[in-house]
C-alpha cells in the first residue's frame, strides 16, 4: 500500500480522484492520501465464505449488489481509505462525531492555529428553520448578508489578530488559541474503511444534513468513492442514499392509499396518533409529515 503524492490542483475534465485536491468551501479541501482495496475486494471477501468447491453463482456486480440490498456489511471493510482534509472547526465537531474511523488532527498546541477561517458571502446566509430546531430554512436577503458578511470579517479579523498578539506576547499556544472562532480551519488525516464510510456518506450528504459537512459528503461521495468502487457505489446509492424506507405504520397506510380506500387509510393513521387537532387544524406530527413526503415521493396524495 503506497503513498499517492499530492500535486497541483487539475483543471476540470483532467482531474484525477487519486491525486486531485478538491475545494470545499471557500479555503477547506479533501485529498486521497491512500486507499486499500476495490470493488473485486468487497467480492473476494464474500466469495471466500463459500467454502471450497463453491461454484462462482454471482457475477460481480449482481453480488455486491446483493450485499448492499441485504445488509450483509462486512465485505465492505476490506477496504480502507485515508484522506486529508481541511474543515472549519464546527464542521469538524460534527464529522468526529462518527467514531469508526482513524483520526490525527493538526495540534494548535503544537503548531500555530491555521490562518484560514469559514467566510460566508452575503447570499450565503440561511435563516432558522420554522419546521426543524437544528436545521436551516430560506436564505435571508442579500442586503441583511452584506451587513453580516462585514460583521463577521471585522470579527474574524480582531481574534486573529488578538491570537497573534498573545502569540508575540509569549502566551502558550495552548491558551492564545481559546478565543478562535469555531470557523478557523482546521486539518486531519482521517483513514475509515468503506462500510463506515458509506454509513456517513447515508448521514451527511441527506438534504436534512448541514450544508458545509454535506459539501464535503458529496464530494467524497460522488468525486472520489463513485470512482474507487463503482460497483459499491452504484449499488449504495440504489438501495441506500435513493431508496425509500417503509416503517409498519407507513405500509399500513400505504396499503390502503394504493387501494384507493381512504376511508380506511385514516382510520388507520387516527389509530397512530396520527391526525390529532387542535383549534388551527391537524397539529404538527413529524412521523405524519414522514410519511406525507414518501407518498408524495411515490405519486400518492395523502387521503386527511
Amino acid at each position: 500500500m503506497s503513498e499517492v503524492q499530492d500535486k497541483p490542483d487539475q483543471t476540470p475534465g483532467d482531474s484525477d480522484w487519486r491525486t486531485e485536491r478538491f475545494r470545499v468551501l471557500n479555503d477547506g479541501f479533501i485529498r486521497v492520501v491512500d486507499f486499500m482495496g476495490s470493488d473485486d475486494a468487497v467480492v473476494q471477501a464474500a466469495r471466500i465464505s463459500y467454502g471450497a468447491g463453491t461454484k462462482q453463482v454471482h457475477e460481480d456486480r449482481g453480488l455486491i449488489r446483493y450485499l448492499m440490498r441485504h445488509r450483509h456489511t462486512t465485505p465492505f471493510e476490506m477496504c480502507e481509505i485515508k484522506l486529508h482534509v481541511r474543515t472549519p472547526m464546527d464542521c469538524w465537531r460534527q464529522w468526529i462525531r462518527h467514531r469508526t474511523a482513524n483520526v490525527n488532527e493538526y495540534s494548535t498546541r503544537y503548531s500555530e492555529a491555521i490562518d484560514a477561517v469559514q467566510q460566508t458571502r452575503p447570499t450565503e446566509w440561511r435563516a432558522q428553520s420554522q419546521a426543524n430546531r437544528q436545521g436551516s430554512g430560506d436564505f435571508l436577503s442579500v442586503s441583511e448578508g452584506e451587513q453580516l458578511t462585514r460583521r463577521e470579517e471585522e470579527f474574524q479579523r480582531l481574534a486573529r489578530d488578538v491570537y497573534e498578539e498573545r502569540l508575540v506576547a509569549g502566551v502558550a499556544r495552548e491558551q492564545a488559541r481559546k478565543d478562535l472562532p469555531i470557523a478557523t480551519y482546521t486539518e486531519a488525516y482521517w483513514k475509515v474503511d468503506l462500510h463506515n464510510l458509506l454509513h456517513f456518506l447515508a448521514l451527511r450528504m441527506d438534504s436534512h444534513a448541514q450544508y458545509e459537512i454535506r459539501s464535503y459528503a458529496n464530494i467524497i461521495g460522488n468525486r472520489i468513492v463513485s470512482k474507487w468502487c463503482p460497483l459499491v457505489w452504484e449499488a449504495f446509492v440504489d438501495y441506500r442514499l435513493e431508496s425509500v424506507t417503509i416503517s409498519r405504520l407507513e405500509r399500513e397506510v400505504l396499503r390502503f392509499v394504493a387501494a384507493g380506500d381512504s376511508g380506511e387509510a385514516i382510520a388507520v393513521a387516527e389509530s397512530f396518533g396520527w391526525l390529532e387537532r387542535d383549534g388551527k387544524g391537524l397539529r404538527r406530527n413529524r412521523e405524519r409529515a414522514e410519511c406525507e413526503d414518501k407518498l408524495v415521493d411515490l405519486g400518492l396524495a395523502a387521503p386527511w
